[in-house]
């Protein structure tokens, strides 16, 4: 069998024109433009994965977010009190809908990778046909849906509190800052499944990371009360310019600066912040950072 031609590894025999069809390289991708079908299917299945489950990914928020403004606004907000020329219920509502929405993100996207890891499923991630930017898109457009479902929700949890009017006075600030806040939980939660290794890790970036920064973000507060170090400080908190963007949206006032410019510097800086976060983010999938070994 010495006489007879040697194929190559990664060629097969024409036999309409007696050549060689040359195949790619093992590793090298087939599909060279973007795989449509494949980034719909994943995103309607992560989609359908949270949506199996509504009451506790979407509606349970709605209700924890009424008990929030049922205690604060009796608590802090009794009587008469404004905020920003609005009542305490009105100034306090659009923080916790924005807070509801970032926290939906996060909880969708930390589930991911950490999910396939325990679960030893983390193929089904890996093995599509996908690239890393594919693969990225549609895990973060399923969790910035559930941002958005859980939002809605809240929206009509808060409206059914007496005395609460949301008002729209800037649409684009809503969108805006809605859609950002969402993506940028939902990056750190994409960087953070592939962190853990455990469910205790996630806790971690959740109990000390996600939990303070919202909580000290102005949702129930102004930070022009506290002092002038503690300001600087909330200023250099990416989540304050969500909920005081996505507050100012609602009510037209914010407390980011004293005139709409300051706020739509906020929206710039916010979508920076997004596009590194998405670079490093896809720097690490492609590398196959604590996922493949």
């Amino acid at each position: 069998m010495a006489d007879q031609p040697q194929l190559a590894v990664n060629a097969a025999p024409d036999n309409a024109g007696g050549r060689h069809l040359e195949f790619p390289a093992q590793g090298v991708p087939v599909i060279h433009r973007i795989n449509r079908l494949g980034l719909w299917t994943l995103y309607i299945k992560e989609v359908r994965r949270f949506f199996k489950v509504q009451t506790q990914t979407i509606w349970a928020p709605a209700v924890t977010t009424l008990l929030y403004l049922m205690i604060f606004t009796v608590a802090l907000g009794g009587g008469n009190r404004l905020v920003l020329g609005v009542p305490f219920a009105a100034f306090v509502s659009p923080g916790l809908i924005a807070m509801g929405i970032m926290n939906g993100a996060f909880a969708n996207s930390s589930f991911y990778f950490l999910s396939g890891k325990i679960q030893g499923t983390i193929v089904d991630y890996l093995m599509p046909p996908l690239s890393e930017l594919e693969l990225m898109i549609a895990l973060i457009g399923a969790a910035i849906t559930r941002g958005v479902l859980v939002g809605l929700a809240l929206t009509g949890a808060i409206l059914l509190w007496p005395g609460t009017n949301l008002g729209m006075a800037h649409g684009w600030a809503i969108a805006w800052f809605g859609l950002m806040g969402a993506a940028l939980l939902a990056l750190v939660g994409l960087i953070s499944s592939m962190w853990a290794v455990k469910f205790d890790h996630n806790a971690a970036v959740t109990n000390f990371v996600i939990t303070p920064l919202t909580m000290l973000s102005g949702t129930f507060y102004v930070i022009d009360n506290l002092a002038p170090v503690f300001q600087s400080i909330s200023r250099l908190n990416p989540f304050f310019y969500v909920i005081s963007g996505f507050r100012f949206g609602f009510l037209g006032e914010s407390d980011i600066g004293d005139t709409n410019m300051a706020v739509l510097h906020g929206a710039i800086a916010l979508g920076l912040l997004n596009l590194v976060l998405g670079g490093v983010t896809y720097a690490l999938l492609k590398r196959g950072w604590k996922l493949k070994s």
